[in-house]
């Protein structure tokens, strides 16, 4: 009903179709989870992902991530790169399919990744919506090719700049004032992120730089992988003496991780983690865990 108590017709004009990346910009919070703090930060960890899943891939050694003085972004990573061939059904080139249609990449193909965080596909995509500017640059095929953005939409083609001989790619980004208005990026929640992920990824070096601050130049990076996470976890803590338990296995193409060490509390810490991704509620690798524990014990002690 109208205000003057008319009944308001429903018709196919009030349909709406939003093309492209206008979704995104109409509703970021679907994408994101929300337009403050928290979905400021998811904008960094897109981008992260895609290169640490570069790194499960078997072809990323270094991550770097700096926060710029005017609160941009730049990750780079030494994986083999987005492709930059054309895209054989949008005819135009793979790295642009990437950066400006959602449920498009290489996480849909077993063959590309068997192994990632982002399963979904609109990762880059929305952080690309969701920048004023965004400069991609790639390094692939001794060459190095770069792209420009301003909230989603292309300022320049695809191009070659130059030759190189490394590979990998290069995204700087700012997130847009008119989405995110005074939300600032913090450097505890990213590094504390950052070092997870290191934790998580053993012999992954990732450097962190926020030029902001006088907190520069820190790398993460940690040969013992999730046990020298458990020994970080237990650090304030008295522990039983003896080598942290690690427990390795392979399965029908699914690899596990397990490492324990007993401290003087009363109380558990157990974190889990699916593919680099915090399973806080629990799921069936959890429970099978506890169980398997317990029984384990259970038999030792009879």
């Amino acid at each position: 009903m109208t205000d003057n108590g008319e009944k308001q017709l429903y018709g196919a004009e009030h349909i709406k179709v939003l093309d492209g990346l206008e979704a995104v910009r109409n509703t970021p919070g679907m994408y994101i989870g929300n337009t403050g703090t928290e979905g400021l930060h998811q904008l960094v960890w897109e981008v992260v992902d895609n290169s640490v899943d570069e790194a499960l891939a078997g072809y990323c050694r270094n991550i770097s991530v700096v926060v710029h003085l005017d609160s941009s972004v730049t990750i780079e990573d030494d994986g083999r790169g987005i492709p930059t061939d054309m895209h054989p059904t949008e005819k135009v080139p793979a790295a642009e399919v990437v950066m400006t249609i959602l449920h498009a990449g290489g996480k849909f193909d077993s063959d590309t990744y068997k192994v990632s965080g982002g399963l979904h596909g609109v990762g880059v995509s929305v952080v690309n919506a969701l920048s004023e500017l965004l400069k991609l640059e790639i390094r692939r095929g001794g060459q190095v090719f770069r792209q420009i953005y301003r909230r989603g939409k292309k300022v320049t083609d695809l191009e070659i700049v130059g030759t190189t001989k490394r590979n990998g790619t290069k995204i700087t980004f700012k997130p847009d004032q008119e989405v995110f208005g005074a939300a600032e990026l913090n450097y505890d929640t990213i590094a504390s992120r950052l070092r997870e992920l290191a934790f998580l990824n053993k012999g992954l070096s990732i450097s962190f730089d926020d030029e902001r601050s006088q907190k520069q130049n820190v790398v993460f990076e940690f040969e013992g992988g999730i046990v020298s996470f458990v020994e970080h976890l237990n650090r304030a803590r008295k522990t039983m003496e003896g080598n942290t338990i690690f427990i390795s296995s392979e399965k029908d193409g699914n690899w596990v991780e397990c490492a324990i060490q007993y401290n003087d509390g009363y109380s558990e810490t157990l974190l889990s983690y699916c593919n680099n991704i915090n399973t806080f509620e629990g799921g069936t690798h959890v429970s099978g865990f506890r169980a398997a524990l317990t029984r384990t014990i259970n038999q030792y002690a009879n």
